[in-house]
């Protein structure tokens, strides 16, 4: 088993986001912070398949020297 890392970072959610994901940990009796990484587990193949800004349609693409 590899060790865990546990670096720190701060994140910003609106605070009736953050008052309904702190329901939720009370709920399964979990942090915060384990709701927030299952949370992405469960959501990353859906935001993966959301289009960048460079994907857009009339965006210049900032690797193309000619753009």
């Amino acid at each position: 088993m590899s060790a865990s890392d546990k670096r720190k970072q701060s994140l910003y959610f609106p605070e009736e986001m953050l008052k309904e994901i702190g329901g939720e940990a009370t709920r399964q009796d979990r942090s915060l912070s384990w709701i927030v990484q299952k949370a992405w587990k469960a959501a990353r193949k859906d935001l993966m398949s959301i289009p960048s800004v460079s994907d857009l349609p009339g965006t210049p693409d900032k690797n193309d020297p000619t753009a």
